[in-house]
Order: C-alpha cells, then structure tokens, then sequence
C-alpha cells in the first residue's frame, strides 16, 4: 500500500469512527452495526504495511478506546433496563412486604393476565 494510499485509509477510518461514535451518543444502535465490517476490513488493510504516522496511529488508538467506553455504557445500560423489565414483570402479579415480625409475605394481587375481547 503505497503512502498516500495508507493516508486515505487512516483518514476513512478517522471518519468512521467519529461516526459511530455520533452514534452511540445518539443512541441509534441499528447503526452501529453498519460500522463493524468497513472498520474490521480498514483496520486489517492498515495492519498488513508498516505504519509511520506515529500521531496518526495514536488517535486512531484513542478514537477506538473511546468509543469501546461508549459502547461498554451502552451495552451496561440495555443490561439494566432488561433487568428492570423482568424485575417489573415478577412483581406484576404479587407484591412481596415484611410484616413487623421481620417475615416476608407475598401478598397476590389477584389480577387477570387475560384480555376481555368484545365484538
């Protein structure tokens, strides 16, 4: 890969990575996706000659390590609200309480999961 050519692609995969990282901060995780296989095949292409651009290289490195932190917060936060979701539907039919003995009591709330459907 001659020099220039090796410029371009440090300058493709500069751009790319500010665009996931809009991305992430933006939340559009359908996206993200988009970005795995152009940056896998940029980041291989680099890999295969020498890389003299010392600067260059140093900010692609920081570019990738900040957006794995974004990508680490987003994933912890899906994680998260999966936790809430299922924490929300065991507690949708009974209500858990201590009594003032210290014992716990399930208390069921009685309600129909059913829906009434009506002509």
């Amino acid at each position: 890969m001659s020099a220039g050519r090796n410029s371009q692609k440090i300058t493709e995969l500069n751009e790319l990575l500010d665009a996931e990282r809009e991305a992430l901060l933006k939340g559009d995780l359908e996206s993200l996706q988009a970005f795995f296989v152009p940056k896998e095949a940029l980041i291989d292409a680099m890999n295969e000659v020498p890389q003299t651009d010392l600067a260059a290289m140093r900010l692609l490195d920081q570019k990738v390590k900040r957006n794995q932190k974004l990508m680490d917060g987003t994933m912890e936060g899906i994680r998260s609200v999966a936790t809430r979701i299922a924490n929300l539907k065991d507690v949708k039919g009974a209500l858990e309480t201590y009594g003032a003995d210290g014992k716990r009591r399930d208390i069921s709330l009685g309600i129909d999961a059913s829906v009434e459907r009506r002509a």
